[in-house]
C-alpha cells in the first residue's frame, strides 16, 4: 500500500468530529442520549444541547452519579454516550466503571476527553496518563484511541452501533489528518500506515502521527521502519505484534500515557510470552511535571527524533 499523506489543511480537533457525529447519529436513533458532568463546553456539547435539549443529562461535578445514571439508562433501553474529562471518567469513577457498566456489560459509551497531557499547565491532577492501565484489565471494555478527526468520527459510529461497553479516549489536541488509500476502521485491528523491514513503531491516538515522522526520520538514515497505528488497544491486535516481532528486528511503542500497563505494557506481554525481541517503550514513565502539553511531548521525548534515537538503540540491542 502506498505511505499515507498529510493534509496540508492542518490540524483537526478531534473533538469536533465527535460531537458532529453524535448529533448526526442522534437525529436517526432516538435512543442515543449524552451524560456530563459539567462538562458540555470541553466535550464540544452545546449544539448537540441545544437541538436535543431533552437528551442531555448534566448531573454535573459528580463522576461517579455520571456513570451511575448511564447505567440505567442503558438498563432501560438507551444508548448513553458519558463524556467527560478522562481524568476525572477513568479515576473518580473506576469503581462504577468496573462493577456498573463492564461487569454489568451495560450498552454505554465512555468518552474520556482531553486525555493524556492535554490539560498541560492544570499539573499531575488533570494528566490522564493511567487510564489505558486502569481500563485494559476490564476484559470485555473496548478501549480506543483514535489517531485523528476521520478515526473519531468512524469510532463513535461504530461504538453506537456495538452491543457493549466502550471507552473511546479523545484529546483536545489538533492533530494532523492522515489520508490512507482505502482506509475502513476495523476495531481491534491495527492500521498499516507504512511497511517496512527492520523496525516496528506503533503509535495510538496522538502519537500515531509522531511515529510516521519518526519513520521518516529513520528512513533518512537508512532504516526501513513499519509503522502500525494500534488505536485499539483492548482488545490489542496480537497477529500484527507477533507479525511485527517475527519481520522486523525489534518494536518501539510511543503512547500519550504512562509505559506502565498501557500500549506499551500490552506488547510487552505479548511478545515476551510469545517472540521476544528488543522493545522500547516511549511514553510517561509515571508522574509527569507541569507544562505546556507541546513542552511535555518534548521533554518525555514524544518526539521524532527520540523516537528514532531509541529505534536505533532497539536495533542495536537485537544484534547482541
Amino acid at each position: 500500500m502506498a505511505a499515507p499523506t498529510q493534509t496540508a489543511a492542518g490540524l483537526s480537533d478531534c473533538r469536533n468530529a465527535w460531537a458532529k457525529t453524535l448529533a448526526d447519529l442522534a437525529r436517526t436513533d432516538d435512543r442515543i442520549v449524552a451524560v456530563v458532568n459539567d462538562s458540555v463546553g470541553s466535550s464540544k456539547l452545546d449544539a448537540f444541547a441545544a437541538e436535543f435539549p431533552d437528551r442531555l443529562i448534566n448531573v454535573g461535578i459528580a463522576e461517579q452519579v455520571m456513570v451511575g445514571v448511564s447505567a440505567g439508562l442503558a438498563n432501560g433501553g438507551k444508548v448513553p454516550f458519558v463524556s467527560a474529562a478522562s481524568c476525572f471518567l477513568t479515576g473518580r469513577a473506576l469503581e462504577q466503571v468496573k462493577a456498573d457498566i463492564a461487569y454489568a456489560n451495560f450498552n454505554v459509551k465512555l468518552v474520556g476527553q482531553s486525555s493524556g497531557v492535554a490539560y498541560g499547565e492544570l499539573g499531575a491532577t488533570h494528566h490522564s496518563i493511567e487510564d489505558f492501565a486502569w481500563l485494559r484489565p476490564l476484559t470485555n471494555l473496548i478501549v480506543i484511541a483514535p489517531a485523528d478527526a476521520w478515526e473519531t468520527a468512524e469510532a463513535v459510529k461504530w461504538a453506537a452501533t456495538h452491543d457493549g461497553p466502550v471507552y473511546l479516549r479523545l484529546s483536545r489536541m489538533p492533530v494532523p489528518d492522515l489520508v490512507v488509500e482505502n482506509r475502513v476502521f476495523r476495531p481491534g485491528k491495527a492500521e498499516l500506515l507504512q511497511q517496512g523491514h527492520n523496525v516496528t513503531l506503533i503509535g495510538s491516538g496522538t502519537t500515531s502521527h509522531i511515529a510516521l515522522a519518526a519513520a521518516r526520520v529513520l528512513g533518512a538514515q537508512g532504516v526501513s521502519a513499519r509503522v502500525l497505528n494500534m488505536s485499539t488497544i483492548n482488545p490489542l491486535d496480537d497477529a500484527a505484534v507477533l507479525a511485527a516481532a517475527e519481520e522486523t528486528r525489534a518494536i518501539v511503542t510511543v503512547e500519550e500515557a504512562s509505559v506502565r500497563g498501557g500500549l506499551g505494557g500490552a506488547v510487552a506481554e505479548l511478545i515476551t510470552a510469545n517472540r521476544p525481541v528488543p522493545l522500547e517503550r516511549v511514553g510517561f514513565p509515571g508522574f509527569v511535571v507541569t507544562g505546556s502539553a507541546d513542552w511535555l511531548f518534548a521533554e518525555y521525548g514524544l518526539t521524532a527524533a527520540n523516537i528514532a534515537a531509541r529505534a536505533i538503540a532497539a536495533l542495536e540491542r537485537a544484534k547482541r
